[in-house]
Order: C-alpha cells, then structure tokens, then sequence
C-alpha cells in the first residue's frame, strides 16, 4: 500500500480540478497545468478532494499511484500558491541584471552569459547577487534553476560560483608553499 497514495489531496479555495479520459487540469490564479495519467491509476474528484487508486495490485501500479498523488498535489500548490527559488552568486565581479526578456550574467568568463527567460516563469534580480526564480510548475522552476547554477557552480577554493539560497559549500585549504 503506498501511504502517500492513499491521502486525498485537498482543494483550495480558488482553484478547479477536472479529470477527462487520461488528463488531470489544474486552474488557479497562477495559470493552469495540466498532467497525462498513467494506465496504472484511475484519479476522481470526490467531496471536494482529488483520489487516486490504482487499477491493478502490480508493483508498477502501486508505484505510479504514489507518484501520481504527488505529482497532483505539486499541481494544485504551484496554480494557488506558486513555488520560487533562490539562487546566490559569489565572487568579484559576477553579477546578474534582467534585460527585457533576457537575464544577463556576469561571471568571470570573456562574454556574458544571456538566459532567455521563459514564458511560464519569472524571474527577478533585486540585488545583482540574488537571483529569484518563481512560477507555478515546481518541476520547471527547479530545471531553471539548476541550468542557471550550471553556468557557473561553486567552486570548494575561494567559493566563487553560483549556488542556492541554502546550499553550503565545503571549502578545501589551499596549496601550501
């Protein structure tokens, strides 16, 4: 039995759940998203809460149903509430600036580096060392920042790099004389 499958999920106020054939659409103030469901899973709304069940007692299917109910879950906070990372950048000179559609950075490399910014997130920079990443499909934000991170990770020396809001790097001494 999965423990997470079993949950129903809970539908806020504001936002609509609607299952046709194979697809789950969620609609809220922050857009609409929308999820493919598997053969393994059967999905209802029942007295206001969305359930999954499994169609069959194959492992797969018991696989597919807890992943599904996250996944439904994760749908219907980022359409109310939205989901956002934070990402840091460390080192002389690095900064970062939105252009228009692009976000530039600045990172030690002979050319900046333009990230065009995609239509279903926002991102901002209130200090040129803070980059804030927000939208509603939490698998997208996280991608998006996890490609900006890449353009320039942390390195364990000086610390210089991009990182999350959270992450700490472990320093390494340097070479001795």
């Amino acid at each position: 039995m999965s423990r997470i499958g079993k949950n129903p999920v809970a539908i806020p106020q504001g936002v609509t759940l609607e299952v046709a054939g194979d697809t789950v659409t969620a609609t809220g103030k922050l857009g609409t998203l929308k999820l493919a469901l598997g053969a393994e899973v059967s999905a209802a709304v029942e007295d206001g809460k969305f359930v999954v069940k499994p169609r069959s007692d194959t492992k797969r299917a018991r696989m597919q149903w807890g992943t599904t109910r996250a996944l439904v879950n994760n749908m219907v906070a980022g359409v109310s509430k939205g989901f956002n990372a934070n990402l840091e950048i460390n080192g002389v000179g690095y900064r970062a600036a939105v252009q228009g559609k692009n976000l530039v950075l600045q990172l030690g490399f002979s050319h900046d580096v333009v990230f065009p910014i995609p239509n279903d997130v926002k991102i901002t920079c209130e200090k040129p060392t803070n980059i804030a990443i927000a939208g509603a499909d939490r698998q997208r934000v996280g991608q998006i920042a996890a490609v900006i991170r890449a353009f320039r990770k942390p390195e364990p020396y000086k610390g210089k790099g991009i990182k999350y809001d959270f992450e700490t790097v472990r320093r390494k001494e340097g070479k001795k004389k």
